[in-house]
């Protein structure tokens, strides 16, 4: 193994991401190649427990630990409530200034750390770009784990927005204020690239498209047409690239009989105990079985009706295979997996690009939508309901669940970055 390529995957902080790496990761091990994981403080042990090796960046960078970004998520609580454009002064660009003061903080132990491992190729899924991997001396990988509306054109709506496709008034009236408002953000990552030697990007930009490899998650049937087609030499479509886990053993709902359905709203969602516990006073009422994920706070919950069961983690494609229904957030990762599958998702957005799947997937006959709290016990019902009800969905799911399933994005993932790796070095950086 000492000639294997070293591969170097830095996901953002978030398990959307570090699980879409594993799995391609995965495939690349395989392959003969070594994956390794650089990863933030908080996200200790997650990829070791996949069998890789982990390198976390010095606790004395300045990167928010966990418990800094549950404070964050929390205190942002309200915020999410609120419209996509409404979020965009409270929640949006107090974001990008985390992000931004997180990438500066890391600059200095990642290209130490990247010096040290000397990588055949960086495989970054974040949503901003590190001048220290620019400067690495190899080829980077984009990975678009997020909605494909990371990568702006001019027929698609803009990242963030939950706008239907053709919306031209909401469009402008969108990147109007978009654009105001994470200015300062904007401005102070434009200098902290400038003196790192890298070019500016385009306002409302952090991130670049590789000039290497573009990895995309979105699969066929939630795509966009755009009017600037994107380069096949440069993108490449995974199909959702989902990864395969553990089987999971369904746990025991007693004499309560029904359709399987899915719950979880990521990490962040998790925080929102009281949303949580409202929804599932309504799931005890309804002839089904519910498998609801809640994080950190298993503890908090009480009197649980005896058709739900929680937990803190599942493995969720193993629990997707054998689901009715999944009501998530619109995280892209999550989504994907549940159209790899061929389950309907009904989605209450709470930020960023679940927005923009939860109007995807109305536009594509692929699942449903509703406000995250603006919802009542009857709407709730009355919409699932109508999702078993509805054939036409149904069909359309399993005839896009074929196709996904007959094209392995985690193989195809790992081919194009071991080919990368394995040519020439640049000559500059």
């Amino acid at each position: 193994m000492a000639d294997a390529p070293v591969i170097a995957f830095f996901p953002e902080a978030g398990f959307g991401a570090a699980l879409t790496c594993v799995g391609i990761a995965n495939a690349l091990r395989t392959r003969g190649a070594r994956p390794v994981f650089i990863c933030p403080p908080g996200f200790n042990g997650i990829f070791a427990d996949y069998g890789f090796q982990e390198y976390c960046l010095p606790l004395g960078a300045p990167l928010p630990a966990d418990e800094d970004w549950r404070a964050f998520g929390r205190r942002h609580l309200p915020h999410l409530n609120l419209s996509p454009i409404d979020q965009i002064e409270t929640y949006v660009a107090p974001t990008w200034e985390a992000i931004v003061e997180t990438a500066i903080g890391a600059e200095a132990p990642l290209a130490a750390l990247l010096t040290r491992l000397r990588p055949d190729t960086v495989v970054l899924d974040n949503v901003v770009m590190f001048p220290a991997i620019a400067r690495a001396g190899c080829p980077w990988v984009r990975i678009v784990s997020g909605a494909e509306t990371e990568i702006p054109d001019d027929a698609i709506p803009p990242h963030c927005s939950g706008l239907a496709t053709g919306d031209r008034e909401g469009r402008a009236a969108f990147i109007s204020r978009y654009l105001k408002a994470i200015a300062p953000a904007h401005g102070r990552y434009s200098r902290f690239r400038a003196a790192a030697g890298l070019a500016p990007l385009p306002p409302g930009q952090f991130l670049e498209t590789s000039p290497d490899l573009n990895l995309l998650l979105t699969p066929s049937v939630l795509r966009h047409d755009r009017a600037r087609p994107l380069d096949p030499g440069r993108f490449t479509h995974l199909e959702g690239a989902v990864r395969h886990e553990g089987p999971f053993d369904l746990p025991s709902f007693g004499n309560r009989q029904g359709p399987l359905i899915y719950v979880s709203f990521g990490s962040l969602g998790a925080l929102d105990v009281a949303l949580m516990q409202r929804m599932i006073a309504v799931f005890g009422k309804m002839r089904a079985r519910f498998i609801v994920h809640v994080g950190a706070w298993r503890d908090a919950y009480r009197g649980v009706p005896d058709n739900v069961h929680l937990d803190g983690w599942y493995p969720q494609p193993s629990v997707l295979a054998m689901a009715d229904l999944f009501i998530h957030h619109g995280g892209n990762s999550g989504l994907c997996e549940a159209l790899y599958h061929g389950v309907p998702s009904l989605i209450l957005p709470h930020g960023w690009d679940g927005h923009d799947n939860a109007t995807r997937a109305v536009e594509t006959g692929t699942g449903r939508k509703l406000h995250r709290a603006d919802w009542t016990e009857e709407m709730l019902i009355t919409t699932i309901r109508e999702m078993f009800g509805d054939r036409a969905m149904r069909e359309r799911l399993a005839s896009n669940a074929t196709v996904m399933q007959a094209r392995s994005g985690a193989d195809l993932a790992a081919d194009r970055i071991l080919a990368l790796a394995s040519g020439p070095r640049p000559s500059g950086g």
